[in-house]
């Protein structure tokens, strides 16, 4: 059995200490924004794209790459993380994963506006540090959340 892989961008976005996460219906599970990379799109402004469409916030990454005089190249973001995830499993064996570049960004605001067809407002709640150690999210959700807080305040 062949497995399928897609890459994907999730972005932890800041603002005022405090990262936004959101209930995703499919997976049952509270979230940062992010999604699929379509075919024309780099992982990070694949990442940038789904926090518009997901808060209709504008976010500005938080990036510290040093670049490399590739003369025919271009330093892109690098990823803060870069995780494999399982998303369907057959038989014991991954039949289809996820290659999720994890991005952090700044937002000017926590007036969530989502895209027609996205998760409403409602489902966003704003965490801070002490929100997410007090919390029962997922173990990596909570790590990565509060190191996007520390990255994005300093």
């Amino acid at each position: 059995m062949e497995t399928t892989r897609h890459f994907t961008a999730t972005v932890y976005i800041v603002n005022d200490s405090a990262t936004a996460l959101h209930h995703h219906e499919k997976l049952g599970i509270r979230v940062p924004p992010g999604g699929h990379v379509d075919r024309d799109e780099l992982p990070h402004e694949a990442g940038l794209r789904e926090v518009r469409e997901e808060t209709g916030l504008d976010p500005t990454l938080v990036d510290d790459t040093d670049p490399v005089g590739a003369p025919n190249g271009e330093t892109l973001p690098r990823p803060r993380h870069q995780l494999l995830y399982d998303i369907d499993v057959v038989d014991g064996r991954p039949a289809h994963q996820h290659i999720d570049h994890v991005y952090y960004a700044r937002v000017d605001s926590r007036d969530v506006s989502p895209a027609a067809g996205e998760a409403s407002a409602d489902a966003w709640d704003w965490y801070t540090p002490e929100d997410l150690r007090e919390s029962d999210l997922d173990a990596d959700t909570r790590a990565i959340a509060l190191d996007a807080i520390e990255a994005c305040e300093n």
